[in-house]
């Protein structure tokens, strides 16, 4: 009797202590458990904070690109030197958009990298996921705004280099008028070169007597020289006595003698002795 007390209660204890054992390996596993538990979510959360700062770095970058209706400006990362744009304003645009274009491209690398980590990583979190796809639906959103911008700059630039075309024709038919306006034109000789070449003809007298040589208004374009009165505003004429038979206004010019059979006509009021556009000299 005693015997079997012995080994009931030698296999209690035998059990006792095996279950005890039992149960404290099922506690350090669980204690273990707890702590890599533990140490996995710090470091779950330490990704998660690195990803939305750079998610958030990310979104910044790509608010710093401002695309205006009819205006492209691009706010630099403090990474990034000022660059110095070339001169011509087409250059520029197209500078810039090479910018915008190259900004767009490294946002876009570094979505593709944060998303790889994260995968390679094991954190697949719905609010990470739907914020790198806000990302690239936003980048999305600016490549197609530059394609457009693109398209407006060719499009003003062919407006552009025909506006140009324009106001150079403009500008040169400005120019010859202003020359035609500025133009007249001048002979001289004694009266008989004069009357022989048609360029006057004598009128008015009694009985072919006291007859005044006039300009007979025909103008024979071999007989004239041209002269820009906003170029030159003096006519240098061969003989001591000089005699002007048009009608440019007296004050409008003065005659000077300048040397041996040698007169200067010089136009003092350009506006005015161009009102009449052939000048008439007679030498005596």
């Amino acid at each position: 009797m005693r015997k079997t007390s012995v080994v009931a209660l030698t296999l209690i204890s035998l059990l006792l202590v095996g279950t005890t054992v039992l149960f404290f390996s099922k506690y350090r596993k669980s204690v273990a458990n707890y702590v890599q538990l533990k140490a996995d979510d710090e470091s779950t959360q330490l990704r998660y904070g690195r990803a939305l700062n750079e998610i958030a770095t990310i979104q910044d970058s790509l608010n710093a690109i401002v695309l205006g209706g009819e205006a492209v400006q691009s706010l630099h990362l403090s990474s990034q030197p000022e660059a110095q744009l070339p001169g011509t304003l087409h250059e520029q645009v197209l500078t810039r958009i090479a910018m915008l274009k190259g900004a767009i491209e490294r946002t876009k690398e570094r979505i593709q990298e944060l998303d790889v980590r994260l995968k390679k990583n094991g954190v697949r979190i719905v609010g990470l996921e739907r914020m790198i796809a806000g990302l690239r639906r936003s980048v999305s959103e600016k490549e197609d705004r530059i394609a457009q911008l693109t398209t407006q700059v060719d499009t003003l630039q062919t407006r552009v280099t025909g506006l140009s075309v324009a106001v150079e024709d403009k500008q040169q038919e400005i120019v010859q008028k202003q020359q035609e306006l500025a133009t007249v034109f001048y002979t001289m000789g004694s009266k008989k070169q004069l009357m022989n070449s048609g360029v006057v003809e004598a009128k008015g007298g009694v009985l072919g007597f006291g007859k005044t040589l006039k300009p007979s208004g025909r103008f024979q374009e071999t007989a004239f020289t041209p002269l820009d009165t906003d170029q030159e505003n003096v006519i240098r004429i061969p003989s001591d006595k000089v005699r002007v038979l048009s009608a440019q206004p007296l004050t409008s010019y003065v005659l000077q003698a300048v040397g041996k059979d040698l007169v200067e006509l010089r136009i003092v009021d350009a506006k005015e002795f161009r009102k009449v556009k052939q000048v008439v000299i007679l030498m005596t």
